[in-house]
C-alpha cells in the first residue's frame, strides 16, 4: 500500500516529505487555503527528492494550464477533482503524457461504479479537504476496475480501518495538519504505520509458508 501527503505549501513541508519519503506528495493548484501558483510549485518540486512523485490537483482547470504545468516538469501525474468529462480526460491525454487521477465524491455505491479513461481512481468525501468522510462501508467487498487512491478524512485514529480497505495508496491530508499546517509527528505516524501493513503479496508469501 502506497501513501500520498497531499497540500504541501511550504518548503517545511518538503523538508518533512524527504526525510519521510511517502510515495506521492500534492500540489493543489485549485482554489484553497493549500493553493499555491506555479513558482511555488517549481520551487518545492526542485527540493523534492526526485524518488517521491509530485501529484498536481486540479478542479476543472483548462486543459493548456495543466499542459503547461506539466511541460515544466513541476508534476509527474495529475489529479483532477472537478467535474472533468470523458472527452476532457482524453484529450489532456493527448496533451499529456502522464498518468491522471479521477477524484470521485462519493454518496453512495453508484458512484464507485464511475469508470473513465482515467489511470486511478480517488475515492472521496463531498468535502475535499474538509477532513470529512464518507460512509467507508460502501467500499467492503468493493471490486475495483482501477487501483484507487482512498480519501477524505483519513487520520491516525481511523487509520487502520482505513488500511483494511483494498486501496492502492492512502491519501491524507488534514489528518496530518495541526493549526492549518502539515505536523511532522502525524505526518511520521501515517507514513510509518502504512509501510508497516503488509501487502497482498507478503500476505500470500506468509500463507504459502505454513
Amino acid at each position: 500500500m502506497k501513501v500520498k501527503t497531499c497540500g504541501l505549501f511550504r518548503q517545511e513541508d518538503i523538508v518533512f516529505a524527504n526525510v519521510l519519503q511517502p510515495d506521492f506528495v500534492g500540489f493543489v493548484f485549485a482554489p484553497s487555503r493549500r493553493q499555491i501558483d506555479i513558482a511555488m510549485a517549481q520551487k518545492l518540486k526542485e527540493a523534492l527528492l526526485d524518488s517521491i512523485q509530485a501529484v498536481g490537483v486540479f478542479v476543472n482547470a483548462p486543459k493548456e494550464e495543466i499542459a503547461q504545468i506539466a511541460r515544466l516538469k513541476v508534476i509527474d501525474m495529475i489529479q483532477l477533482h472537478g467535474d472533468e468529462s470523458e472527452e476532457y480526460i482524453s484529450e489532456l491525454k493527448v496533451l499529456c503524457d502522464l498518468p491522471i487521477i479521477k477524484a470521485v465524491c462519493v454518496r453512495s455505491a453508484r458512484d464507485l461504479g464511475v469508470v473513465n479513461g482515467a489511470d486511478y481512481m480517488l475515492y472521496d468525501a463531498l468535502n475535499a479537504g474538509s477532513g470529512m468522510r464518507f460512509d467507508w462501508g460502501l467500499l467492503e467487498g468493493f471490486c475495483a476496475k482501477k487501483p484507487y487512491f482512498l480519501a477524505g478524512g483519513i487520520n491516525a485514529q481511523n487509520l487502520a480501518q482505513a488500511m483494511r480497505l483494498d486501496s492502492y495508496a492512502i491519501d491524507v491530508s488534514s489528518g496530518i495538519e495541526s493549526h492549518g499546517f502539515k505536523d511532522f509527528e502525524k505526518m511520521a505516524h501515517i507514513i510509518r504505520t502504512v509501510r508497516a501493513f503488509p501487502s497482498v503479496d507478503e500476505n500470500l508469501s506468509n500463507e504459502e509458508k505454513r
